[in-house]
């Protein structure tokens, strides 16, 4: 049953803080339902609040407006409007769903969720699965993109998606129906006065779905239901405790590779569940010069395939947990200077089952930057100290500044470098090596650009590379038993890579009337392999299409505030395989929306997504949804 396991498994697996100066003695707070000031404020470049314009990093901020706008239980595409972002999907909603940033893998990319750092411990890459996360609460999603290990350390090679759930006072819910007899449905309440903000939203998702084989015929069906929360409490001026959670749970049918020969992925009756829930606990302590915040987090996935044709228990399962204490704080010495320090440790541990293996492993780490902000031009720089209880330890540095030319023009720049810890399945399962050393990356990038996305002009252009080595990939031992596969039979994991991803990003966005908006994101990204003496140097990496564009449009018309708008994406050619033998065919996808205020409180809405009912793949043998209709209302009260 393992190797069954590990044949879908390869399948579907294939704070530098800074002082946010924005207003004069202090961090900028923007006024309750002040949507547009809140996205032109980020974490993801500091750890700390900070306005976009004042980091030299690459960073857009997408927020609780534009999310509701673009509707429905999918939430790639959201982050398809940043621009860097690739995907990859096996099958429908709830398959494996993996984000690219900037040709990076998709297991390069730092997630985090209200603080929490998730991903699946106990998988291969040991990557988040964005197939398990429904945007219908989420409020705001900011992405750094360019390594960033200084201040997040571990994964943040590709770079860093955080994602926050909204906070509301009152209540809202919202219910649509549609295409494979789906329905999504999303409910909240909350309360914010003085000293106290919390609340509790959940959502439910169910599909019919269609066949995750693009030859099968029977569909494969996706359930999620989840709940979240969060809270904060001011117990005297200047002192919080703060608490977030969020639990999701999930159904997913699957194909696999059938009898009797196993070697064609087609229509199974396997199935799928995973649980994930997630955390964090702290205090937050803010005052004149000095700033700490210090927490515990705890996220912990857990998945159990089945198949009804051997009997009613599950045939695999893996369980993975990550637990996190973590400091940061700022200091400010008065004027431009700023020192930023932090430290966390982390434990992780692994099981798979019944008959796979288990282990755990410490990361601690620390880090301290300097930085400079006067009126024009702000620059920051630090490193940070990695000590992994197998690898041992590990230094990475960052720089990064911006400088205002004038008239909402600057220039910005960065170099970041990243590392990526071996994952516990590679290091401690049946196939691990106990001797391999963490992902490196070194990554550059310098932009010019006008205004802020969610402003009403915005113009941006950047130049990045990125040169990745020590990457971690499988090698099979067939009919080898000496040097590294020695006691390894089935193959082991071992550093044998090099890569380099380079190219040019483009964002435009302008609101041309009052009524009328428009947002161009667009990506030229060329990711090779550079693995000296391997068969496949100088091909491009899998799954990674040199062009990518998003454009959008909106527009409310004289009819009764009735909104009108669209969504068009157009992916390039690219090759499934390392070996660049199967190409996957560009596509281009044209989404239509429309939504109607019934009263002040209520609106209607509907959308057509794929609406030329275009046939394409963006992962080879998996099938994707054809023309899809759905309809809806979302109430605020």
């Amino acid at each position: 049953m393992r190797n069954k396991y590990l044949n879908s498994l390869f399948i579907s697996g294939a704070l530098l803080s800074s002082p946010a100066l924005a207003e004069e003695g202090g961090e900028y707070s923007p006024a309750a339902g002040d949507v547009r000031r809140d996205t032109d404020i980020t974490v993801v470049a500091s750890g700390a609040r900070e306005r976009v314009d004042q980091t030299g990093q690459s960073v857009s901020v997408i927020g609780t407006q534009e999310i509701d706008q673009i509707g429905g239980p999918d939430i790639t595409r959201v982050l398809e409007r940043f621009p860097g972002v690739t995907l990859s999907r096996n099958g429908g909603l709830g398959g494996f769903t993996g984000i690219r940033v900037r040709g990076a893998e998709a297991e390069q990319l730092l997630v985090l969720v209200d603080g929490v750092r998730v991903a699946d411990t106990a998988s291969p890459g040991g990557g988040f699965d964005f197939g398990n996360l429904l945007p219908g609460n989420v409020g705001k999603m900011e992405l750094l993109r360019g390594s960033n290990s200084v201040v997040w350390g571990s994964r943040a090679i590709g770079g860093v998606l955080a994602v926050t759930s909204r906070e509301i006072d009152g209540v809202e819910a919202s219910a649509e129906y549609g295409a494979m007899d789906s329905i999504y449905a999303t409910g909240a309440a909350g309360v914010v006065t003085d000293r106290f903000t919390g609340g509790l939203a959940a959502g439910y998702h169910h599909s019919d779905g269609f066949s995750t084989a693009a030859i099968g015929t029977e569909p494969d069906g996706f359930r999620q239901w989840q709940v979240t929360g969060r809270a904060r409490f001011e117990v005297v001026d200047g002192l919080a405790l703060v608490a977030n959670g969020r639990f999701a749970d999930g159904r997913l049918d699957i194909d696999g590779f059938a009898p009797p020969t196993y070697m064609i992925f087609s229509d199974t009756a396997e199935y799928q569940d995973t649980r994930e829930w997630s955390g964090r606990a702290g205090a937050e302590y803010t005052s004149d010069t000095l700033n700490l915040t210090a927490g515990y987090t705890i996220a912990d996935v857990r998945r159990e395939l089945f198949d009804p044709v051997i009997g009613p228990d599950s045939y695999f399962t893996t369980k993975g947990r990550d637990e996190r204490l973590e400091l940061r704080g700022r200091y400010r010495f008065g004027g431009a200077m700023v020192v930023d320090f932090g430290a966390d440790n982390e434990w992780s541990r692994f099981d798979t089952g019944p008959f796979g293996s288990s282990g755990k492993a410490e990361l601690a780490s620390g880090y301290a930057l300097l930085g400079w902000y006067a009126d024009n031009v702000t620059i920051a720089a630090g490193v940070r100290l990695n000590d992994h209880s197998d690898f041992g330890s590990e230094w990475t540095f960052g720089a990064n500044g911006s400088f205002s030319l004038g008239n909402d023009w600057r220039v910005r720049a960065s170099y970041g470098e990243g590392f990526k810890a071996p994952t516990l399945y590679q290091l401690l399962s049946d196939y691990g090596n106990g001797s391999l050393m963490p992902e490196t990356s070194k990554s550059y990038d310098i932009g010019i650009e006008k205004g802020s996305r969610n402003a009403g002009l915005h113009f941006a252009i950047t130049a990045f590379r990125r040169d990745s080595s020590n990457l971690i990939d499988f090698v099979s031992c067939f009919e080898v038993t000496t040097g590294i596969c020695m006691d390894r039979p089935f193959g082991t994991y071992d550093n044998i890579g090099k890569a380099r991803a380079q190219g040019v990003e483009v964002e435009l966005g302008a609101q041309m009337t009052e009524r009328f908006s428009g947002q161009v994101a667009y990506t030229y990204v060329e990711a090779e392999n550079r693995t000296a003496g391997s068969p496949n140097e100088g091909n491009d990496l899998a799954r990674r299409p040199r062009h990518a564009i998003t454009v959008s449009a909106d527009w409310i018309t004289p009819l009764a505030d009735l909104t009108v708008g669209g969504d068009i994406r157009m992916v390039g050619d690219s090759f499934d395989n390392a070996s660049n033998s199967a190409r996957l065919d560009g596509y281009a996808l044209l989404t239509v929306r429309a939504s109607l205020p019934v009263t002040e409180r209520i609106e209607v809405y509907g959308r057509i997504e794929n609406l030329g009912d275009a046939e394409y793949q963006i992962a080879a043998g998996y099938g994707t949804p054809g023309r899809s209709a759905y309809i809806g209302a979302r109430a605020r009260f």
